[in-house]
């Protein structure tokens, strides 16, 4: 049975969601808002409304927030004391300077329209850090994934975001076997990556509170996976634009 049908058995059904920054401005400025982002993710996962958490985490420096604003995500003070609902499971994550990528199932009924809407919380604390006012992101796609080889393809075109910024490797959108020259220095850049769900799938500890990899990973090594799928590749259905349909 394929991978996607086994999806649709579970009585779930996989979307990539991508938020983009209105008129294109960047919604990360710099790593303590990616940090608050990825806690978000985890702090408006849950049936609860959420809390606002301490002011010491939005105080974190740009310097080291990234492990210093680790330890908050996972341990909310809206959670304390108490069981989560999940409304979602997130499979993948990419986050670049004017959009993310997220790949979501839902764990209950409307789950996904409930957690983006909570997400506008990172509007907010956006506009009052950077004391601007107005819309943050521009109209959210949900794009529904409907055939196996959009499976297939799904979680590596999220990681392969990552390599928009890697001198040499930003052909990896191309048909022709060979766009990227190094595999090696690719994946590499790859695992440096803290803003990506990336490192959890190769088992190097970044977000594992916020992340549900058992439907791509399967005890596989993910890493292995990627790097012979960028070796391999040859410009075939698999490298076709991989979302059908878009979701208002």
């Amino acid at each position: 049975m394929s991978h996607m049908c086994y999806f649709l058995v579970m009585g779930q059904e996989l979307y990539h969601v991508i938020y983009r920054g209105v008129d294109g401005r960047r919604i990360f400025m710099d790593d303590q808002d990616r940090a608050r982002f990825v806690h978000d993710l985890y702090e408006f996962n849950d049936m609860a409304p959420a809390q606002e958490f301490s002011r010491a985490a939005h105080r974190v420096q740009a310097v080291g927030t990234q492990d210093r604003f680790a330890s908050h995500v996972g341990h909310s003070m809206s959670h304390m004391g108490r069981g989560r609902k999940r409304i979602v499971d997130l499979h993948g994550w990419k986050l670049m300077h004017n959009h993310a990528h997220l790949l979501f199932a839902e764990r209950v009924d409307h789950g996904l329209s409930l957690f983006l809407k909570k997400m506008r919380g990172y509007g907010r604390y956006f506009n009052e850090r950077h004391k601007r006012r107005g819309v943050l992101f521009d109209k959210t796609k949900k794009i529904r994934i409907e055939r196996h080889e959009q499976f297939l393809y799904i979680l590596h075109y999220v990681h392969l975001n990552g390599l928009d910024d890697l001198p040499g490797a930003q052909g990896w959108r191309e048909r022709s076997k060979g766009a990227i020259k190094n595999v090696d220095a690719a994946i590499a850049h790859l695992k440096a990556d803290k803003w990506s769900s990336f490192r959890d799938y190769c088992a190097i500890r970044n977000f594992p509170s916020i992340l549900t990899t058992g439907l791509f990973a399967g005890g596989n090594d993910y890493e292995a996976i990627l790097r012979k799928y960028l070796f391999d590749r040859t410009g075939n259905e698999f490298f076709e634009h991989p979302f059908s349909l878009e979701l208002e």
